[in-house]
């Protein structure tokens, strides 16, 4: 997955994001350990999962390889979005944790399961299946809190918890797109496996979203600068490029449409099929400009805290480390004001390879100045 950016993050830092809505200004943040395509972290993968062997390992073991370079962490903790929203999820709910048993899943370096102990966890097992699971061992009895926080280095699917139940599962399994390379489908079966019938998933729900954009300069220079490579035809890899979404800050100015709601999920009650869906959109033109590019982004919410908590990734919010996702179209759309693009996006994990995604978008446009109807595909790998 191929990252560009355009536009400086911030390096501001969020002196308050327990804020009840990040939409349009901020909202809050995260911790974790699964939400991204690493891109050359030093060293050749160094870990061996149970039951594999070294010299077959599958794109599953190199995505747990890559959770073991501490860069990849350097980036989601310095994310303070994600993981301030956490801390003050945390904190400022310590009614929530007082004396309750929680499972951190993919607790990457421990940060959460840290938060937690301190917020008042009777005990928190942190379960981590790369090598930072060392790491966050030595973090923990540095801090003083091995007698709260026990390290479980293994799969979800494969360790055995000293206890036969917990009160709250807590986890930063987002990924691009929500869904790219996420863990979602883990906190399920931990969600099924050990949560107590009344108990609590942090966050509890993730919103996807879908909006339109302007975006000329940077199509010209990514997609359409295959068609002439110093005199020659390299159309060929503009069809792969075109078909591989571009993890990348867009400026909220670039913006043509509404934005759409696509698909919420309730983390507390969904089963794994949920997470593969059809889901209808209607983005209409506030103004007359020509689209490039749709952009997908999601917000999440922790409900079950004092006033409602959370973040979104958008555009028009505070930058995340995992900006947004923008779909290049094969068409320029001329759109006026008021007219809509109408379709369905399909989202699918990769039978080969379940972090991936398939995504099918099929769309029309009846304009005064643009009619078009088209169905694209494109892989998130």
């Amino acid at each position: 997955m191929s990252h560009y950016t355009r536009f400086e993050d911030t390096d501001e830092i969020i002196e308050d994001a327990a804020v009840s809505s990040n939409h349009d200004d901020s909202i809050c943040e995260l911790d974790g350990s699964v939400d991204k395509a690493v891109e050359g972290s030093a060293g050749e993968p160094s870990m061996v999962l149970v039951g594999s062997e070294s010299d077959d390992k599958t794109s599953a073991d190199y995505y747990f390889d890559s959770y073991s370079h501490f860069g990849i962490h350097e980036e989601m903790l310095k994310d303070t979005v994600r993981t301030k929203t956490y801390q003050n999820v945390i904190y400022q709910n310590k009614f929530l944790f007082k004396n309750k048993v929680v499972l951190d899943v993919g607790a990457g370096t421990g940060i959460l399961s840290l938060f937690c102990a301190k917020a008042g966890a009777e005990h928190v097992y942190a379960v981590e299946c790369s090598d930072m699971a060392d790491m966050a061992m030595e973090i923990v009895e540095t801090n003083g809190y091995s007698n709260v926080i026990t390290v479980l280095k293994g799969k979800i699917e494969e360790i055995e918890l000293p206890v036969a139940k917990v009160d709250i599962i807590i986890s930063e399994w987002m990924g691009y797109f929500l869904l790219f390379e996420n863990m979602l489908n883990t906190v399920l079966y931990a969600r099924d496996k050990w949560l107590v019938d009344d108990g609590v998933v942090l966050p509890d729900k993730a919103s996807l979203y879908l909006t339109a954009i302007e975006d000329a300069d940077y199509k010209e220079d990514k997609i359409e600068f295959w068609n002439n490579v110093y005199g020659f035809d390299m159309n060929c890899i503009k069809k792969q490029a075109i078909m591989e979404p571009l993890v990348d800050t867009v400026d909220k100015n670039q913006i043509v449409t509404n934005c759409q709601l696509l698909k919420t999920m309730d983390i507390s009650k969904m089963v794994p099929g949920d997470a593969s869906f059809t889901a209808p959109f209607k983005l209409v033109a506030e103004r007359d400009d020509y689209i490039h590019a749709l952009v997908a982004y999601f917000d999440v919410s922790f409900t079950r805290c004092h006033k409602l908590m959370g973040f979104s990734t958008g555009p028009r919010s505070r930058a995340t480390h995992w900006k947004q996702t923008v779909l290049y179209l094969e068409d320029v759309l001329t759109i006026c004001e008021g007219e809509a693009i109408v379709g369905n996006m399909t989202v699918a994990q990769n039978k080969k390879n379940p972090r991936d995604v398939d995504i099918m978008l099929k769309f029309s446009l009846n304009g005064r100045r643009c009619v078009v109807s088209r169905v694209q595909y494109y892989k998130m790998r």
